[in-house]
């Protein structure tokens, strides 16, 4: 009864909270929050002084008593008291122009494969104590297939592979469940730090995180393409001054084509522990690509030539599972039985 009644007075949100990025849905708006995942707290009175995009600016910019926090690691929540703040946060935000002093949403949350039934409960608890009345959880693929449309309720074959910050996950879906799958602890994140230890050894600089990924994202790819240069700004590891450098796009691929190797190793063997029929069905309709390093330019064709099967990113690849979330709220009879058990049960 006090479920119905809170219902009536608050929305109904999906939650795509990401290593690199926390994504908000609210049913009948779409995406109203995608912002980074990061918090900065200040030490002296343990209060929240930004999220998000803004707690980002900060980071390696700030005072030592301003402490910048990543509470998610490769999809789980790793800083509990600092996750629920953040969501507490985004609660308010979201329920801002309603009428209800305690807003308490029906709250669908996509979760990474392989993750422990500790780390679901840590998940479910965390969105309960920020504010939810209730809590339905899906699988990160799971939520992206259906975000891009691809016929899961079918017995067909549909491989998709969700490349995030912190996880890069595989698998094959048909009749609402995954057959085969394969989940690895890096993703775009790892890139990053591949390039700056690169760097290190080659240039004898030490590059910021955020330097990094804007060397990924202006001149990163992971196939033969033009050959571009960006100079970058860091410091020089024997003098200690600042020092600029020109790095280029070969240099970039030499950096992080061990970890595509690895991630492509994955989708091989996923696709290794498929039944032979939806082999098939896969190599007919294609490898689907979604999430943020779906991105990366030329990714589509490595993975091609190396595993000899057609290979689509889907448009708007970092939003696919978030949209995903979208879907099942807005459609929640017909999609309910995607959802994993609780931890609380």
């Amino acid at each position: 009864m006090l479920k119905k009644f809170f219902g009536l007075f608050s929305k109904d949100i999906g939650i795509d909270l990401g290593t690199t990025n926390v994504r908000v849905y609210v049913r009948g708006r779409g995406l109203v929050i995608n912002e980074a995942s990061v918090v900065a707290v200040n030490l002296r009175n343990d209060q929240i002084v930004a999220i998000g995009n803004n707690a980002l600016k900060m980071m390696g910019k700030s005072p030592n008593h301003i402490l910048i926090i990543k509470p998610l690691n490769h999809g789980v929540i790793s800083d509990f008291e600092v996750t629920e703040k953040m969501l507490k946060l985004i609660f308010e935000k979201v329920h801002r122009d309603t009428f209800t002093l305690v807003p308490r949403p029906r709250v669908v949350a996509a979760i990474p494969l392989d993750v422990t039934e500790v780390e679901k409960k840590s998940l479910e608890d965390v969105i309960l104590q920020a504010g939810a009345r209730e809590v339905f959880l899906v699988e990160r693929p799971v939520a992206a297939a259906i975000g891009v449309r691809l016929p899961i309720q079918e017995s067909i074959g549909n491989l998709i592979v969700e490349l995030g910050g912190g996880l890069s996950e595989a698998a094959v879906i048909s009749l609402n469940g995954i057959v085969s799958k394969k989940s690895l602890k890096m993703g775009g994140e790892l890139l990053n730090k591949n390039i700056i230890g690169y760097v290190r050894e080659k240039f004898g600089v030490l590059l910021g995180d955020q330097t990094a990924e804007e060397i990924k994202i202006k001149i990163g790819s992971a196939f033969n393409n033009k050959n571009q240069e960006i100079k970058v700004k860091g410091r020089d590891l024997v003098k200690g001054l600042p020092k600029e450098i020109l790095v280029n796009e070969e240099q970039v691929r030499e950096a992080i084509m061990p970890s595509l190797k690895t991630i492509i190793e994955g989708i091989h063997e996923t696709i290794e522990a498929t039944p032979p029929e939806l082999v098939s069905d896969i190599y007919e309709r294609g490898i689907i690509l979604s999430g943020g390093g779906a991105q990366l330019r030329g990714l589509d064709k490595i993975i091609q030539k190396k595993i000899n099967i057609p290979v689509i990113v889907t448009d708007d690849p970092s939003t696919a599972i978030i949209r995903g979330t979208g879907l099942i709220l807005e459609d929640f009879e017909n999609l309910k039985q995607v959802f994993i058990p609780s931890a609380r049960d």
